[in-house]
């Protein structure tokens, strides 16, 4: 015995409406369609590789795991070479010139050390929102050296 396909209830096998809620019904023999696929509420690829790099190299490390599309993975993988090496040369350059966490002014406040971990710092952020913006408009943007190791993490 057929049912309605929206409430359920019981019809006459020739019925082309439901009694109860006025749904039209397949034809007689014509196979109900299938449910419509749930939606999928994830995201696109360009805010995923966006996202990739919004906190430096920790959102790349996240979408490297759990994302498995190639642009996507890329700029996971990119964002974990530039910005975990980037921010290796900042601990080391801290520890060469007397600067972190455990900073209480030390021999070279305003010395080399200083200009260094600037221009280091500058040349991150200009890199990072570049990064961000050629992402989101789907490009495939290679940061010089990082862009190649990226590649090969990411199997192309």
């Amino acid at each position: 015995m057929p049912h309605c396909t929206q409430c359920g209830t019981a019809l006459a096998p020739d019925a082309r409406f439901c009694p109860s809620c006025g749904r039209t019904q397949p034809a007689a023999g014509t196979p109900a369609a299938p449910a419509a696929p749930a939606v999928q509420t994830g995201l696109s690829e360009n805010t995923a590789a966006l996202l990739c790099y919004v906190l430096w190299w920790v959102t790349g490390l996240i979408f490297y795991l759990i994302d498995s599309r190639p642009f996507v993975r890329f700029h996971a993988a990119q964002s974990l070479v530039t910005f975990g090496g980037l921010h290796i040369i900042r601990i080391v350059l801290s520890a060469v010139f007397g600067y972190g966490w455990w900073y209480y002014g030390g021999y070279a406040n305003l010395g080399i050390g200083a200009l260094l971990l600037g221009a280091v710092g500058l040349i991150s952020l200009v890199l990072w929102v570049v990064c961000m913006v050629r992402a989101y408009q789907g490009v495939r943007f290679k940061v010089p050296i990082a862009g190649d190791i990226a590649e090969g993490m990411a199997g192309r």
